[in-house]
């Protein structure tokens, strides 16, 4: 896709443990960076900083963008942090959920609804979608018609909420008037598994929630 910048999207997934309440499952995690030769930020954590760090390839790292503050998106973050000097950014709604994985190192800054992260000419909007947690996040980029949606929405439907902080009609709310808003081409880039599209995932809004 053009966009007028040499900005793109990197990928990469990584393997570890999302634990909660007592129980620990063993996930893949997408790791996604915004940005060009120079910079990028990176969305979510997790696992393997060594990982992370060679996807960086040696770019500034603007900032560690945490969608949500569950272990499987945060684990690596401090690390990832001490070694690239990025700020940790957190909605301070998901501090609680933080303080679990993470409980004397806080983030280094917070991320609010409506506000902006720039890289690389790139406009990324943080939209609060709060419901898998409650400082859930997503960031739209319009420039690239994609948002990072980290576990608000899967291919296949809502992220699961059966667990500690998380609330089912919340996230049915929050996909409703901050995602489904957005142009039905809009790509989905998740927190886990495979993309899919506003198009494709509005139908079936209001299913039965998906992963962990």
């Amino acid at each position: 896709m053009s966009t007028g910048t040499d900005a793109r999207i990197d990928h990469t997934v990584t393997t570890g443990e999302f634990k909660l309440d007592g129980g620990a499952w063993e996930v893949e995690n997408n790791v996604w960076l915004v940005g060009d030769d120079t910079e990028v930020v990176v969305i979510d954590a997790p696992h393997d900083a060594d990982a992370i760090e060679t996807l960086i390839a040696g770019r500034t790292v603007r900032a560690i963008i945490c969608t949500h503050a569950h272990s499987d998106h945060v684990d690596a973050a401090p690390e990832l942090s001490r070694r690239s000097g990025a700020p940790v950014l957190l909605h301070p709604e998901d501090l609680p959920v933080w303080a679990l994985t993470h409980p004397t190192r806080r983030p280094d800054g917070e991320l609010h609804d409506g506000r902006h992260v720039q890289v690389a000419g790139i406009d990324l909007e943080i939209l609060h979608t709060p419901g898998h947690t409650p400082g859930a996040v997503c960031l739209y980029a319009p420039t690239l018609g994609t948002v990072f949606t980290g576990d608000t929405l899967f291919q296949g439907g809502p992220g699961a909420t059966g667990r500690s902080f998380s609330d089912h009609p919340s996230i049915i709310d929050s996909i409703r008037r901050r995602l489904l808003t957005l142009p039905l081409e809009t790509v989905v880039r998740t927190g886990h598994g495979p993309d899919t599209t506003i198009a494709q995932e509005a139908p079936g809004i209001g299913r039965a929630p998906r992963g962990r």
